[in-house]
């Protein structure tokens, strides 16, 4: 058996930018962490003796016979593309609810590429994870996902990611001062809003939108090297990264329907009253996660005015995608 335990992801700047419609066209960047919230993946060789084949637990449990019998897209396309023709079982577990805007299917895609690869012997470096993961959602599945989710997952960290209009990427660690960092990280406070939605819908519309949104999409992009040089520079970063952040929500906002909602805008007001600098709604829009920047003396005002939400404690997740069990010698397929 194989298990692999891969991060969820949270954006901060530059989110639509990362679409390869757009970027392919302008270029991108995003600026964004991994963070301690994991998927877990297992993967085993199913042994003959079922009525059926493969035995997929996810949301759903799925007991088939065919690959192309699987409903869950992720898992059908990857077991086809690396042609495994064994009977398999895969479950999955996560810390945190599936389409909540931090990056869960791509976590999914990642994980289960992993840990598939090693349970066949190969170990992918973080770049062939990121890669193929991404080749998987856009290309195979044809969802309409951006490119940073899979690196995130792939590579962990706290990092800006720029992509290019060749559609190679390129990672690069903040390399914050331990001041910063660690006043970056006290400072971020993140709510689950309640809502799930469907980030693939929400994205697709920005993706109609993007010639009409040139002016916005291109200020989301210039705000992340605003934010790096905030984060790099300035002694006390979080009032310009605040007030950045704000800026940036409200661009976000006008990229397509649906980003924002009454019930999201109403929680967003809430916390700023109580004394938050600014915030996003986490992934496509629509529910899900929202972060809000609050000073630390500010937060227990912020955390009783919302009160009904769950405030989720965190920290930056480092490693990206780790194998955490690796027993492959009892699990080779049965012939």
């Amino acid at each position: 058996m194989i298990i692999s335990k891969t991060p969820f992801r949270m954006s901060l700047f530059g989110g639509g930018t990362d679409y390869p419609d757009w970027y392919r066209i302008n270029g991108g960047s995003v600026i964004g962490a991994a963070i301690d919230k994991y998927c877990y993946i297992s993967v085993r060789y199913l042994p003959p003796f079922f009525e059926h084949k493969h035995r997929i637990v996810w949301s759903n449990i799925e007991l088939i016979n065919e690959v192309d019998e699987i409903r869950h897209p992720a898992v059908r396309a990857i077991l086809n593309k690396m042609n495994i023709e064994q009977g398999m079982e895969i479950i999955y577990n996560a810390d945190l609810p599936a389409r909540s805007g931090l990056g869960s299917s791509s976590s999914f895609s990642v994980g289960l590429l992993n840990a598939l690869n090693v349970l066949r012997g190969r170990i992918y470096s973080k770049d062939e994870l990121a890669k193929e993961a991404i080749h998987i959602e856009q290309d195979v599945i044809k969802e309409a996902v951006g490119s940073q989710d899979q690196i995130w997952a792939s590579y962990g960290g706290l990092n800006r990611i720029d992509f290019h209009r060749n559609g190679h990427f390129q990672v690069s660690p903040l390399n914050l001062s331990i001041e910063n960092e660690t006043s970056l990280a006290s400072s971020l406070m993140l709510f689950f809003t309640g809502f799930s939605r469907s980030a693939p819908l929400i994205a697709q519309k920005k993706i109609d939108n993007f010639k009409k949104k040139n002016t916005e999409l291109r200020a989301i992009q210039q705000m992340c090297h605003e934010a790096v040089k905030i984060l790099q520079n300035k002694k006390n970063p979080i009032a310009d990264l605040g007030a950045l952040i704000n800026e940036a929500w409200h661009l976000k906002r006008k990229l397509a329907d649906g980003v924002t909602t009454p019930a999201i805008d109403e929680i967003y007001a809430a916390g700023c009253e109580a004394g938050a600098l600014g915030g996003k709604l986490l992934g496509a829009g629509g529910g899900g996660f929202i972060v809000f920047i609050v000073r630390p003396e500010d937060q227990s005002k912020v955390r009783e005015r919302l009160k009904e939400l769950i405030h989720v404690s965190f920290q930056f997740d480092r490693g990206g995608s780790k194998i955490i069990v690796s027993e492959p010698e009892g699990n080779a397929p049965y012939l």
